[in-house]
C-alpha cells in the first residue's frame, strides 16, 4: 500500500488554480478524463499532469471504465488539512488576509525559505 500523501503534498496540490478549478469540477460527479480538460484552456497532456499531481496527494482517484479514464473527487484527502486549518480558529472563514499575515510572519522565522517569494524590485 502507498504511503499517505502528507500535508505538504496536498497543499502544494491545492496551490496551483487549475487544480482547484478541476477539484471544483469533480464535486458535482466522476467525469471523464476527457470533460475534465475540456473547458481548461490546455493541452489534453498538461491537464493529466495536473490529474496525476491531484492523484498523488491522495485528492482525486482514477480508473478505467473501458476505455475511458475516469476521475473522482477523493474528499476525506481534505480532511486533514482541514482540520489543520481549524486549528487557526482565531480567523474567521471570511478573514484570509489576517490568516496570510499570520503565516507571513511564521514563515520570516523560518530559516527554510518559502520556495514562492515575490521577485524582489530594483532599486
Amino acid at each position: 500500500m502507498a504511503d499517505k500523501p502528507t500535508l505538504d503534498t496536498v497543499f502544494a496540490a491545492l496551490a496551483d488554480p487549475t487544480r482547484r478549478q478541476i477539484l471544483s469540477m469533480l464535486l458535482e460527479d466522476d467525469m471523464a478524463v476527457t470533460d475534465v480538460a475540456e473547458p481548461i484552456d490546455m493541452s489534453l497532456a498538461a491537464v493529466s499532469k495536473h490529474l496525476t499531481i491531484l492523484a498523488n496527494a491522495g485528492l482525486i482517484s482514477q480508473e478505467k471504465r473501458g476505455r475511458v479514464k475516469w476521475c473522482k473527487l477523493e474528499p476525506d484527502a481534505l480532511r486533514e488539512a482541514s482540520v489543520w486549518m481549524q486549528g487557526f480558529g482565531q480567523f474567521e472563514a471570511i478573514n484570509l488576509d489576517a490568516f496570510e499575515r499570520f503565516l507571513e510572519v511564521e514563515l520570516a522565522d523560518d530559516p527554510v525559505k518559502d520556495p514562492i517569494e515575490p521577485e524582489q524590485e530594483a532599486g
